[in-house]
């Protein structure tokens, strides 16, 4: 029945899941309180001119993607920011310029790179023990920010004047989120690929907003049905064969559903006891 538990490679995915999963729970229940949703697709896509920019030179992909995400998350707060562009606008911008980038220098690669496929869809194979570290090592450092500067965080999020006038220095903390969202998503591409991270940054989120009273149980039941789906998306992409991306995603939606009908349920009991 666990026969799974027996591989590395399974131990190291749902180790690098389960990182992942923490991070992207939390960071995302900002992010759709924010109604930033659309930042999970702008960053994911335009680290591929990253990724192109290593596959070329022979760097390690990941590395050099986490540097351009940081500098993806300045460009995009300082669009949104600085000038009269929206943030959903702002990210198209960035999302469709650095993803021709990489798409131009791809083209330049003289052979077939199965790696590439990897990055675009998720491959569990291909999380190896320095994959494992620099998430853990680069999740311990986003998860101790957030923790740090969480009430600060909270506050401009919901209240972006009035911490202003408190005196916070609303434009560090606005670029610490977006930066570490960045650096969040490029961590999981390896997991759930370039194509499809958004909906792992979004939907548990969704479904944490059925149950949750407060900001707080939100965060809580975000990072617990993103762990939750996250793990048994790699459990059943083991046992049916399927990618791990795309069968992760597809739990996360299955499980929304039944919680949405669960809710329904409840609701209705609640109804006719009244």
């Amino acid at each position: 029945m666990l026969e799974f538990l027996h591989y590395p490679f399974m131990w190291r995915a749902l180790l690098a899941g389960g990182f992942v999963a923490i991070l992207l729970g939390w960071l995302g229940a900002f992010i759709i309180t924010r109604r930033m949703s659309f930042i999970g697709d702008g960053v994911a896509h335009a680290s591929l001119a990253g990724i192109a920019i290593a596959i070329l030179l022979g760097w390690t992909p990941i590395p050099t993607a986490i540097i351009f995400a940081i500098f993806i998350g300045i460009g995009i707060y300082l669009l949104e920011k600085k000038t009269s562009i929206s943030g959903d606008a702002a990210i198209a911008i960035i999302f469709t310029t650095f993803m021709a980038i990489g798409v131009i220098l791809l083209h330049f690669y003289q052979g077939y790179q199965p790696e590439l496929i990897s990055y675009l869809f998720g491959n569990i194979l291909t999380i190896n023990n320095t994959d494992l570290l620099s998430i853990i090592i680069i999740g311990l450092l986003i998860l101790s920010s957030l923790f740090i500067f969480h009430r600060q965080i909270l506050f401009t999020t919901f209240d972006s004047v009035g911490a202003y006038l408190s005196g916070l220095n609303t434009t560090f903390y606005d670029l610490l989120l977006y930066i570490t969202t960045s650096v969040a998503i490029v961590l999981s591409i390896k997991l759930v690929g370039i194509v499809l991270v958004s909906a792992l940054l979004v939907t548990p989120g969704v479904t944490a907003r059925l149950f949750a009273r407060s900001f707080k149980q939100f965060i809580f039941f975000t990072i617990i049905f993103s762990f939750i789906t996250v793990i048994l998306g790699l459990i059943a992409s083991y046992y049916l064969d399927w990618p791990s991306g795309a069968t992760i995603i597809i739990t996360t939606t299955v499980v929304l559903f039944l919680s949405y009908l669960v809710k329904k349920i409840i609701s209705l009991n609640v109804h006719q006891q009244h």
